[in-house]
Formats: C-alpha cells, structure tokens, sequence
C-alpha cells in the first residue's frame, strides 16, 4: 500500500512500522556474519567426531572378550573374540557402519564389535564418541 492511499493519521504510523532498505541490508548482513560464524564451528565439530576414539572394550572391561552379539565374556569363550588392541576413531566405526569391516578385524570379528559398540550406554567409554557418530548432520 502506498502512502497516498493511506488516511493521513495513518501514513506517519505505516511509514515509521516499515523497515527502511538501509535496516533490511543491515539485519541481513548480521544473518550472514553469524552464518560465517557458526559454519567453521560445524566443521571442526565434524573433525573432532571424525578423530575421537572408541576402545573395545571399555578400559575397565580390558582383558575381556566380545561375543558375537556384541556382549562382554570371559577370556577363551568359543566363538568370542579378544579386544581390539587400540580404540577405533568415529570415522572407521562410521565406515564399519555402512559395510565396511573395521580396520585389522575379520568379517566376523568386526561385527561382534559393531554390536559391542552399539550397546554402548551413557557413561562407558566410547559412548559419546558413538553417540556424535550418529548425529544427522
């Protein structure tokens, strides 16, 4: 609506409620440094998920074995495997995830880990490196 069509008492409100095109440049070049802001904290997020670290087992569980459904066993269990020797990072357990076997295991092997990790729960090693794998980005 243009201020001529505007009642007179009207006009003074209507133009002081529209934002000026020097306002709207300005609100928008605000949006776009926050945008510049945030965008670098996301990638160094996705960095960070993609190095941490995720032991199998657990610290405390060392010396355990995994099982095929991914559970804790003694040592010499049938069919169990031995922990890995160093933790996977969330990039070769994010890999393991969509089909591939984790790095220095066999098929089998991978996947009684894959199902260890899956039963990570809040507290235990490894979970909020899980957790962050998970996250859609």
């Amino acid at each position: 609506m243009e201020n001529s069509e505007l009642p007179t008492g009207e006009a003074h409100e209507a133009h002081e409620a529209l934002p000026s095109r020097r306002r709207m440049l300005a609100l928008g070049a605000v949006g776009v440094s926050a945008a510049l802001t945030i965008r670098p904290a996301f990638a160094q997020t996705a960095v960070s998920v993609m190095n941490c670290e995720i032991p199998v087992p657990a610290p405390t569980a060392a010396g355990q074995y995994i099982d095929g459904r991914g559970r804790l066993v003694p040592p010499g269990t049938k069919g169990a495997f031995p922990g890995s020797p160093r933790p996977f990072t969330g990039e070769e357990v994010k890999r393991a995830f969509q089909g591939r076997t984790l790095p220095g295991t066999t098929y089998d092997q991978s996947q009684a880990y894959l199902k260890y990790i899956r039963r990570l729960q809040a507290g235990q090693s490894g979970f909020t490196c899980f957790a962050s794998i998970q996250m859609p980005r």
